[in-house]
């Protein structure tokens, strides 16, 4: 007990006689911890390499797409071919393919040797051309695309090309789009700001690269506040619950146009008097593609008249359909037509003041407005193959439920 007693006061000597010293500030000073190391910091060091250790490569690979107002003679040079082998390549018929956008890939050697070329022809061939060894050889054999599955969805600010262009959605998809709901909706007059819609569509690929869109699988489209949905089984486009979406006719015959008269009385551009309008005018340019309403049989195909040159189609029961003013006509009489075949091209014959359509669809003989009445629909999925429709389309529909639900952007 008395020995820790003096040990307590010898310490407090000890103390006192420092701190009269000042060294007790030595004792008072914490020592500041070191830094904490940080592995992600970089260390950066200067490395000596000898790039004349480094072999040169005896060839390398180049991609060129050949462009609009490229030459042969200057697009090879571009690829890195020397000039002692452009002569013999020009001569090589299968380079004669190559339109703009197509790209070419090539082996060329240090030397500028082409070992050898190879791109995609517009016949889906892969061709090949060979280098100096194999005589500039060009084989061609056909090409294998993968599909690969696409999800887009957009809002119609001014028109449904645009809405798509913004969305980088191809121009074939949007046209697929309007054939599918072109039953239910008339993408001349029926289209609102603020309409969306959301597709499903494949797109091919090839080596790796998107090279063109496909078929569409499954879409939804919201019209003025009325939802469609499509999609894709056994060659045809159908509601969820197996309804056939494809109506016995089309409501329109031309894909995209805009209608300058429609049906009923109208003053009449030439004769200065009124008069019954026993059709509709679509006003385009002299060329567009008119295509058939609906299947059937070419009744008439020749001149009548203030019609110019026209086409009438026969079709199941009591329907006929009329296609007038045309530049040309593209069927015979007598011959068979399927919905959508092309049947003819927009012109200015007979009685018009501008290029248009004239366009009448009749039932027993008589013309009615074919935006007025309810158009017959096509067969719906069998009761015997709807437990394999649902199965296949299930997974569609869930993909439009996703873009309907989710946020697009974080599905990309």
């Amino acid at each position: 007990m008395e020995l820790g007693k003096t040990r307590r006061t010898l310490a407090r000597v000890a103390i006192a006689v420092l701190a009269a010293t000042g060294v007790v500030a030595a004792f008072a000073t914490i020592a500041p911890a070191p830094a904490p190391f940080a592995p992600d910091s970089p260390l950066v060091e200067a490395l000596s390499i000898r790039t004349d250790a480094l072999p040169a490569p005896l060839s390398y690979r180049r991609e060129e797409r050949f462009q609009r107002g490229d030459t042969l003679s200057g697009f090879l040079l571009r690829l890195g071919i020397a000039d002692a082998h452009l002569e013999r390549l020009k001569r090589v018929r299968a380079l004669q393919q190559l339109r703009p956008g197509v790209l070419v890939a090539a082996e060329i050697g240090a030397d500028g040797t082409p070992l050898y070329l190879n791109f995609l022809s517009g016949r889906d061939t892969l061709v090949r051309i060979g280098g100096p060894g194999e005589g500039f050889r060009a084989s061609e054999e056909r090409a294998q695309f993968e599909p690969r599955t696409v999800m887009k969805a957009s809002v119609i600010r001014s028109s449904l090309f645009a809405a798509s262009d913004a969305a980088d959605i191809p121009d074939s998809v949007a046209m697929q789009l309007a054939d599918v709901f072109g039953g239910d909706i008339d993408f001349h007059r029926d289209l609102r700001k603020g309409d969306r819609f959301a597709v499903v569509y494949e797109m091919q690929h090839f080596a790796g690269r998107p090279v063109r869109a496909g078929r569409v699988l499954a879409a939804e489209f919201t019209n003025q506040g009325k939802t469609f949905r499509a999609v894709y089984y056994n060659g045809g486009y159908y509601a969820p619950d197996g309804t056939n979406l494809r109506k016995a006719f089309l409501r329109s015959p031309l894909e995209f146009s805009r209608v300058t008269s429609g049906f009923g009385m109208r003053r009449h551009p030439l004769h200065k008097v009124w008069m019954a309008h026993q059709g509709i005018d679509y006003a385009a340019p002299v060329g567009t593609r008119v295509r058939a309403a609906g299947n059937g049989f070419v009744d008439f195909a020749g001149v009548k008249g203030g019609y110019g040159n026209v086409v009438i189609l026969r079709h199941s029961g009591q329907y006929s359909t009329v296609y007038a003013h045309l530049s040309r006509i593209a069927v015979k009489r007598g011959e068979r037509v399927e919905q959508n075949d092309t049947i003819g091209f927009v012109g200015q014959t007979g009685w018009a003041t501008g290029p248009h359509l004239h366009y009448e669809f009749r039932i027993a003989g008589v013309a009615r407005n074919p935006y007025s009445i309810a158009m017959p629909a096509g067969a719906p999925v069998a009761a015997q193959d709807l437990p394999s429709f649902q199965a296949q389309t299930g997974p569609l529909a869930a993909q439009l439920d996703l873009l309907a639900n989710g946020d697009l952007a974080q599905l990309e």
